[in-house]
């Protein structure tokens, strides 16, 4: 897949395209279903199908102070919508001037002279333009004009939650906050992932007999609600791919029993011995396995810690410890 970021960098052999624009956070099921979508039509009209997404998130840009806690990462975004078939991912620096466009600016400007657009494949509440003015039916008008045609996708719906719920990245935030891993799956159709690099904690875990990987994770990362976790970390390669996954007891929060006050996320990988610092890794978050908790020592933290491990490999299916 082609990656640019900015409209000057369009590649000129483009052509004419398929488009369909959004933040696209989280690629989740409905995301899925209308980037499918624009797939599938840009393979019957012979055409790339290119994402156009923005950085930073425009709410952050709008209203300073606002900026949502991010699901997917720019790099894991790529790696996600590429795998569902995109050609090209056109990442639009998001300005206050940017902002200011008017919905004919945005179609004219954007769509058609930089992006060639011969369809715009959309969800149908999708907005565009200064104070989001623009509408799917606004764009279908401009596409009459400009020459495009514009596709609304209806929202996907998850009907396994306790009543019907539209599947979006809002929905998926607050089940990440409130640490309700198998929901946030669900919509995503895959664990959540918090990608970072390993840096150097205190070391006591590894005191403990339970050394942990200290993921650092970029500002406004989603991290779950305080607790302990059932999941894998995974290592990346430079891209952003993954390279193997392997089974680990995740911790999320300020290590109470030691008055802690910085929140970390920390991953304890079974089976395994050698170093992780600087490794650039994901840690997929299962199932909450805890509330996060302040022991009375040492002793009944070793203990719990022993638990959780336990649990952890019940949960992930795999045998006990030998």
């Amino acid at each position: 897949m082609r990656r640019w970021r900015g409209l000057a960098a369009t590649p000129a052999d483009l052509g004419r395209t398929v488009v369909t624009v959004g933040q696209y956070d989280g690629v989740h099921r409905g995301h899925q279903q209308l980037i499918g979508t624009a797939v599938e039509r840009a393979r019957s009209l012979g055409r790339p199908c290119v994402l156009v997404t923005f950085d930073p998130h425009p709410s952050e840009v709008v209203r300073p102070g606002s900026h949502p806690a991010i699901l997917t990462s720019l790099d894991r975004k790529a790696e996600l919508v590429a795998g569902l078939g995109v050609d090209g991912m056109c990442v639009i620096p998001f300005t206050l001037e940017f902002s200011r466009h008017t919905p004919e600016e945005f179609a004219h400007g954007v769509l058609v002279e930089q992006l060639h657009a011969s369809a715009v494949v959309v969800g149908e509440n999708f907005t565009y333009g200064h104070r989001a003015a623009g509408t799917v039916t606004t764009l279908a008008q401009e596409g009459r004009r400009f020459g495009f045609a514009v596709e609304g996708i209806p929202l996907a719906g998850d009907d396994s939650a306790d009543g019907e719920v539209t599947i979006s990245s809002t929905y998926i935030r607050a089940c990440v906050a409130a640490g309700d891993m198998e929901s946030a799956a669900r919509a995503l159709g895959r664990p959540h992932r918090v990608d970072g690099v390993v840096v150097r904690g205190d070391r006591r875990g590894r005191e403990l007999g339970y050394p942990t990987a200290n993921v650092e994770s970029p500002p406004w990362t989603a991290i779950p609600a305080d607790g302990v976790y059932a999941g894998h970390l995974v290592t990346l390669d430079p891209s952003g791919a993954t390279l193997r996954s392997a089974p680990a007891a995740i911790s999320v929060g300020t290590n109470p029993t030691f008055q802690g006050s910085r929140r970390t996320v920390e991953a304890y990988v079974l089976d395994f011995t050698g170093d992780l610092y600087g490794e650039h890794v994901g840690v997929e978050f299962v199932s909450r396995l805890r509330p996060m908790t302040s022991f009375t020592g040492v002793d009944a933290l070793v203990e719990a810690m022993a638990g959780d491990v336990a649990r952890t490999r019940a949960v992930l299916g795999l045998p006990p410890a030998g």
